[in-house]
């Protein structure tokens, strides 16, 4: 099984200087690059064009801070964490034995290319994992209490949830079979219901429901969004680990999902105001992006359609319909794009991924072909991820809050705008 090899080779991270590709080792090197494409450039223009003028410099730091945090966090201890051997707790979390990347060498091979790589291309996800939680919570958190929760979130509530469908065997939702590809649990259910859990926490903004927040520029979102779907190639198909036919399957499925959530998504604008947005469009885009993730590798074009539609209707819903039903302030949709889109590729993969599949791994649908065994196991991942996100989120919160002496700034602040009154600097000056 070709993805347990690569990730017992990377907690080994044994040296086969021989068995290097050439080809494998180029594509990682650029899907890595991809993938860190996505956050400071393609997620910072996506959120800053969402937001109020006043506060896009701060959202576009809030994002970019996050990545840089988070990457250093992933070095430090997050890789270890993620994927080291962790004895009696492996179920749950790794161990400490690569802090820092302790006992892992540069002429080291995970698979078929170079340690370090698989290490950096991981550390990119964990990256845009915390930064996407930042959309829920701009125009009105402390840009240092999100940095310190940044660092620590990564640590203790993202590496144990990488560890435990990802980390190899002996990992409680890996053993149990559960299907991820490239992270709907991992990444964007995480970060999603992540965004959420602070923003109720945090509590609305100044004027939430009363007045209208007007988006700085479409047309940045419409470029972050389209940075995005170019990063999010390395994103997906760089998770065949090579230079493959899976990482080929992957890239299609990455192209044509989110083109049929677009679609879908700016019908459904229509069918109920009777416009047709470009953030619509954006949106969608994303959505469809979101969904296909857990399930890029493993789904034909059929299985795409079905994804890049399904992940629009209830990302749509929950962006238009549920967030105004309970009153919470998801400012950027976080949760209602990545968390719920997330949450029904994590499901779906169940009853759509191709029996034949080279990369599947060992669970109820390769074992016997069982789909509706292999969606319980999926429902057993989603949900063992939603309450450890959760718990350990507020957790987190509570900690930074406590060390910067609160997590919101002062209404004085949030009134003025945080571009200027906590950078000194503004997005546009005109």
């Amino acid at each position: 099984m070709l993805f347990k090899i690569l990730s017992l080779l990377g907690l080994a991270s044994l040296a086969f200087a021989d068995k290097l590709d050439t080809g494998d080792t180029a594509w990682m090197l650029t899907s890595t690059a991809l993938v860190l494409f996505m956050t400071p450039a393609g997620l910072a223009l996506f959120y800053a064009g969402m937001t109020r003028s006043k506060n896009a410099l701060n959202t576009t730091a809030m994002v970019v801070g996050a990545f840089v945090v988070g990457f250093t966090a992933w070095i430090i201890a997050g890789y270890s964490l993620a994927f080291g051997n962790g004895g009696s707790l492996q179920k749950f979390i790794g161990g400490l034995q690569h802090i820092l990347l302790n006992g892992i060498s540069w002429k080291d091979l995970s698979g078929t290319y170079p340690a370090y790589v698989f290490v950096a291309f991981q550390g990119m996800f964990a990256a845009i994992t915390i930064a996407i939680a930042s959309g829920s919570v701009i125009e009105r958190m402390k840009y240092s209490t999100w940095l310190i929760f940044a660092f620590i979130w990564v640590i203790l509530v993202y590496a144990p949830i990488a560890h435990m469908v990802w980390g190899g065997d002996g990992a409680l939702l890996f053993d149990a079979g559960a299907l991820d590809f490239a992270g709907g649990t991992v990444v964007h259910m995480n970060g999603g219901l992540a965004g959420l859990i602070l923003a109720i926490l945090l509590g609305k903004r100044k004027g939430y429901g009363k007045v209208a927040f007007k988006p700085m520029s479409v047309m940045l979102t419409s470029l972050g969004a389209a940075i995005l779907w170019f990063g999010w190639f390395g994103f997906n198909a760089g998770s065949a680990f090579g230079a493959n036919n899976i990482a080929g399957l992957a890239l299609l499925t990455t192209a044509f999902a989110p083109a049929v959530a677009a679609i879908t998504w700016i019908l459904l604008e229509y069918m109920v105001y009777k416009k047709m947005t470009l953030l619509g469009l954006a949106s969608g885009i994303v959505a469809g992006l979101v969904g296909i993730t857990p399930a890029a590798g493993f789904v034909d074009m059929v299985g795409a359609i079905i994804i890049g539609l399904g992940s629009s209707i209830i990302a749509f819903w929950g962006v238009v319909w549920l967030k105004k039903k309970l009153g919470y302030d998801d400012a950027l949709d976080a949760f209602g794009v990545h968390f719920l889109a997330g949450l029904f590729g994590a499901l779906a993969v169940a009853f759509l991924a191709v029996k034949d599949n080279d990369l599947l791994w060992d669970g109820p649908l390769k074992e016997s072909g069982d789909r509706f065994a292999q969606f319980l196991v999926q429902l057993e991942s989603v949900v063992i991820v939603g309450l450890y996100t959760a718990i350990g989120t507020a957790i987190v919160y509570f900690i930074a809050s406590l060390i910067t002496g609160g997590a919101r700034v002062d209404e004085d602040t949030e009134t003025e705008g945080l571009d200027e009154a906590i950078h000194g600097e503004r997005a546009i000056n005109l």
